[in-house]
């Protein structure tokens, strides 16, 4: 008798995506080529191939406009939404008006194409597969994809698609936070009645759900969050902070500069990091506009007061998921943080 090849897990994320088995009675993250659990949801085309992950990450700086990140933002919405539109001026990549519906536009093998959102996924998918494949030894060909608990019909309906394109046969879209719900529970092998929170930040959206686990039944009372608000929107605050400190010093505005940008959210990005274990973080970008090198320091202390919005943003999904849930802060057992 032939063993079942087993389903996968992935975990699309804005950011970052990841692929999980289940198999010898534990979850196994599965590390990619490059040897890491996570990969960046990123695609870029280049003169002659198409890189996904660690790749197109490496040479957006060089590639701005032909890099492709963040198409979770956009998978499932419409052209017209004012969302769609405040986003879309942050991107160095193109984004165009299809009857409605939203295309990215890019330079590959030196000729002009257009793709949907949920076509750029459907590369991060394959990649995942591919990851997956080559750690069992097997193709595999069904996966249960993870998207935010906010996300509307037309964007899980989207995020299918991908998986389709993919090849993929998608069992079950399921929301993030019972995701990590589901695996805490199963880590933990919870018995007794448990009141759960779990407090999800990803790199591009935030969740907050309330389930109760009892004897390996995981039923969700509430769920709320906002499909904007992540770890890139603390990344956008401190890009702004250093175009405003760069051109307060230099009298030059690189905001025009894709590449300049670019290269400038890279090392915000390791700064935000280092500032999750250290009071203090540098920025070090070598000839970041005109031949100016921009070196610059920021504390724990000014980040905080660059996001503390933000952060408090993030207490609203909480009430109103415990109201929903009918619950009282108090009656919580246990807080899941996911995200990071």
């Amino acid at each position: 008798m032939t063993a079942r090849i087993p389903a996968v897990g992935i975990d699309l994320g804005t950011t970052y995506s990841c692929v999980a088995v289940f198999e010898h009675g534990k979850v196994e993250v599965i590390a990619n080529d490059q040897g890491n659990r996570t990969t960046p949801s990123c695609v870029a085309f280049t003169s002659n191939e198409r890189l996904v992950g660690e790749a197109a990450k490496n040479q957006a700086a060089t590639n701005p406009a032909n890099t492709v990140f963040d198409s979770k933002r956009f998978i499932g919405r419409r052209w017209e939404e004012p969302c769609v539109q405040e986003d879309a001026k942050h991107m160095p990549f193109m984004l165009t008006n299809n009857n409605g519906r939203i295309k990215v536009q890019v330079i590959y093998k030196n000729e002009t194409r257009l793709f949907y959102p949920e076509e750029i996924s459907s590369m991060v998918l394959t990649k995942m597969k591919e990851t997956a494949e080559a750690y069992l030894g097997v193709t595999v060909s069904e996966a249960v994809i993870t998207v935010p608990a906010y996300f509307s019909d037309s964007q899980r309906q989207a995020t299918k698609d991908a998986g389709i394109i993919a090849g993929l046969n998608v069992l079950r879209i399921i929301n993030e936070p019972t995701a990590a719900a589901i695996a805490y529970g199963l880590d933990k092998n919870i018995k007794d009645e448990r009141v759960v929170l779990v407090f999800d930040l990803g790199g591009g959206t935030f969740d907050v759900s309330v389930l109760v686990i009892e004897n390996g039944i995981f039923e969700v009372y509430a769920t709320a969050g906002d499909t904007r608000l992540g770890g890139e929107d603390f990344d956008d605050r401190m890009v702004d902070y250093f175009i405003k400190e760069f051109q307060k010093k230099y009298g030059k505005d690189i905001t025009s500069n894709k590449r300049a940008v670019r290269r400038l959210r890279t090392a915000c990005e390791r700064a935000k990091r280092t500032l999750s274990s250290s009071a203090q973080a540098n920025i070090e970008v070598d000839s970041l506009y005109n031949g100016v090198d921009f070196y610059t320091t920021i504390s724990r202390a000014r980040f905080e007061e660059l996001n503390s919005d933000l952060f408090k943003a993030t207490l609203i999904p909480v009430e109103k998921a415990l109201k929903g849930a009918n619950i009282h802060k108090e009656a919580v057992d246990d807080i899941v943080i996911v995200g990071g």
